[in-house]
């Protein structure tokens, strides 16, 4: 903004770019410039103290947070969504909590900007004395900026080669999908860059010269040597460490330098990972497919209902998916939602190119608030589920792992990718065998279990997932139970489907046509946001199940005489 054409390169810019994130200190936002940061973007407005006094003292200019308010304030007069970024440091971090209020009072979003302090490219010796004197202590850092448990995307690998490849920024190049160009019009692959030798003039040649032959040039370029092999290479903290090589050369002015601090820093990244884990994750598993949750708040014994203990298990497994809990609502403030595919309360979903996106609205139209809001992966493996706060997941005995009304219309679809389906049923095992009983609300389901309660091992009176494996089709119990709260994780193979019906008596009917089966089996299938390929997948599912297990229409009575049809039937 310290440009004369600020407007023209910023109009530019918006108009033809995907997307753009701007950081300023709002010091030079005008009421002009406020109105062109109503375009759709990121900005980020660095907070720097609580007051006048703290702020102008770490930005060394008198005035520079009374200019800073008033920039806030332009912004909200123009109607520009912004994010605050505070910036913690030693002469402020008295101030935190009162920068977080006020942060909180400036806007709805705010952030934690660089919560450790990197040394100056300047190479001045007193300024980066300063600096490091800024720095706050590895707790805190690691308090203020947690390490992501859930990221197994070896982040901070990226940012080195590791090993005895001492090629320091092979992997930043290998895996680049930006580039950096400075003031001055050289360009090379990150910021941080300095070095003449590893910048490209664009004034001499052009963007695509330099993104295609000369950045990808600098992949063998520097080499860590001994140094970097005995020390960061071969550390075991490496998936912890924020290490860069250009970290080491603004420290000691060499890229295969380790940062003390950064160890330090590492350290306690890696003791947060262990105890996190252990207060903020737990395993389930049902059908084969083991769920890994995690919560941004700590999970107790009592955080879900006692059923899901029947559930639970010690660690991954060979299918393994994931439900993460976040507990405040993404600014969806002109984010491309992508295509709405259903809209019904409580659910909008849209289809994203690799995603989708449900959001929890409200059956009354003039309710415009959004309740919950859950990103899935297209294969609906992964989920980031966001909730307002954390109230409810705090007050515990929850029903769902999902925190939705029932947990069917997540499973329902990861079911379809592992020839399974979950059934409108009850189900329970008898002398080691299977048996589901089909049928809709009222049809008996919870009377038979609790008639042949005393005779076997109940699975759910009211949801079951019914799963082919290589020997056959199994039954699973479920957590979602209706009238008979007793579940069971357990499973046998399925000896046979019973289609309720209620009767004067009790009679086993034989169902040899193939197609009536099917027929029966459809309207009982638990159905999610139905798409082609689910609808595909589930009916090749319940073809196979006709084709494979046999059906019977059991008529019954009360009298519990049933249970002899069914004990003479399994004999």
């Amino acid at each position: 903004m310290l440009r004369l054409d600020f407007a023209e390169i910023f109009d530019y810019v918006t108009r033809t770019c995907v997307s753009y994130s701007l950081n300023s200190n709002g010091t030079l936002i005008t009421p002009a410039v406020a109105r062109l940061m109503t375009r759709p973007g990121i900005k980020m407005i660095s907070l720097y103290g609580a007051t006048a006094e703290v702020h102008d003292r770490v930005t060394r200019h008198p005035g520079s947070f009374e200019a800073t308010m008033r920039g806030f304030a332009y912004l909200k007069e123009a109607g520009a969504g912004f994010t605050v970024q505070i910036v913690p440091m030693r002469e402020n971090f008295h101030q935190y909590d009162d920068m977080v209020r006020l942060a909180q009072s400036l806007s709805l979003h705010y952030r934690v900007g660089a919560a450790w302090l990197y040394l100056s490219a300047c190479r001045s010796e007193a300024r980066n004395r300063e600096i490091a004197r800024q720095r706050l202590d590895p707790v805190t850092v690691i308090t203020l900026d947690r390490p992501d448990p859930d990221d197994h995307s070896d982040r901070y690998l990226t940012q080195g080669s590791t090993g005895m490849d001492d090629r320091l920024f092979a992997a930043c190049i290998a895996s680049r999908c930006q580039f950096h160009l400075d003031p001055y019009g050289f360009m090379s692959f990150c910021s941080f860059i300095k070095d003449p030798a590893l910048r490209y003039d664009v004034r001499q040649g052009n963007v695509q010269q330099a993104w295609d032959e000369f950045i990808t040039s600098l992949a063998d370029r520097v080499h860590g040597g001994q140094e970097y092999v005995e020390n960061c290479g071969s550390c075991e903290l490496r998936a912890d460490c924020r290490w860069c090589a250009v970290y080491g050369y603004l420290e000691h002015g060499r890229y295969s330098a380790k940062v003390d601090y950064l160890c330090q820093v590492a350290q306690e990244a890696r003791r947060f990972k262990v105890n996190w884990t252990s207060q903020h994750t737990r395993y389930y598993q049902v059908a084969g497919i083991t769920v890994r949750l995690t919560a941004d708040a700590p999970i107790t014994d009592q955080t879900f209902d006692p059923k899901f203990k029947q559930f639970q298990v010690d660690r991954p497994g060979a299918d393994t998916i994931s439900i993460r809990h976040h507990f405040s609502l993404p600014d969806l403030t002109n984010a491309k939602l992508g295509r709405e595919v259903y809209h019904q309360a409580p659910w909008a979903i849209y289809r994203q190119e690799n995603a989708w996106l449900y959001l929890g609205i409200s059956p009354d139209e003039s309710d415009r608030m959004l309740h919950q809001v859950a990103i899935f992966s297209e294969d609906y493996s992964c989920a980031h589920i966001y909730n307002p706060d954390d109230t409810v997941f705090r007050r515990g005995v929850l029903q769902s792992l999902t925190m939705f009304p029932t947990d069917q219309i997540w499973l329902a679809r990861i079911l379809a990718d592992r020839q399974a389906c979950f059934l409108h049923s009850s189900g329970v095992i008898l002398h080691g065998r299977g048996f589901l009983f089909v049928g809709h609300s009222e049809a008996g389901k919870s009377t038979i279990v609790k008639l042949v309660e005393q005779r076997g091992e109940i699975l759910c009176d009211d949801r079951n997932i019914v799963r082919r494996w290589p020997h056959g089709f199994r039954i699973h119990g479920t957590w979602s139970h209706g009238e008979v709260p007793v579940v069971s994780a357990a499973s046998a193979p399925l000896r046979a489907i019973l289609f309720l019906e209620k009767a004067g008596h009790n009679h086993l009917i034989p169902i040899d046509d193939r197609k009536e089966i099917v027929h029966r089996l459809l309207p009982c299938i638990i159905k999610p946001l139905v798409t082609a390929d689910w609808w595909d997948k589930t009916l090749d599912v319940a073809e196979r199940i006709a084709a494979e297990v046999p059906a019977y229409r059991l008529q019954f009575d009360r009298s519990g005489r049933v249970v002899d049809v069914l004990e003479g039937f399994v004999s």
